[in-house]
């Protein structure tokens, strides 16, 4: 069964009040993760990589191979505040990277190509 949808509203609400604040609630962080996990999968459809942010949420995504069973071969995992700092700009991968604030494994496992999301950068930037 997939999951609901998080409405674009409610989900860039969220990441403005998660992104903008650093005492935002437990749930608001968890919508932004989720809906950042979210229009990842949508623009990068696939199943070659799983992107983790424990504890909140995990996505396949980029076209190749499909992995059905184990631990996958391509892995990102990282905390829900890189994530959402990746997601809308104000962290480059390479950056990420170099402080070892992402965990990535696997010969497709790098996500530079696809982050920042453009369509949270650009809500960011219009701030």
């Amino acid at each position: 069964m997939a999951r609901a949808r998080i409405p674009d509203d409610d989900g860039f609400s969220a990441v403005l009040a998660a992104t903008g604040s650093a005492d935002a609630s437990r749930p608001t962080v968890a919508m932004a993760v989720r809906f950042s996990l979210q229009l990842l999968a949508e623009r990068a459809e696939g199943n070659t990589v799983e992107v983790r942010v424990p504890p909140f949420g995990a996505v396949q995504c980029i076209a190749g191979p499909r992995h059905t069973r184990g631990t996958p071969p391509n892995v990102v995992e990282t905390d829900a505040a890189t994530w959402l700092e990746l997601a809308t700009g104000t962290l480059t991968w390479a950056e990420a990277a170099a402080d070892a604030r992402i965990h990535a494994s696997g010969t497709r496992a790098d996500l530079s190509d696809q982050l920042p999301l453009p369509e949270l950068r650009r809500r960011r930037e219009s701030l």
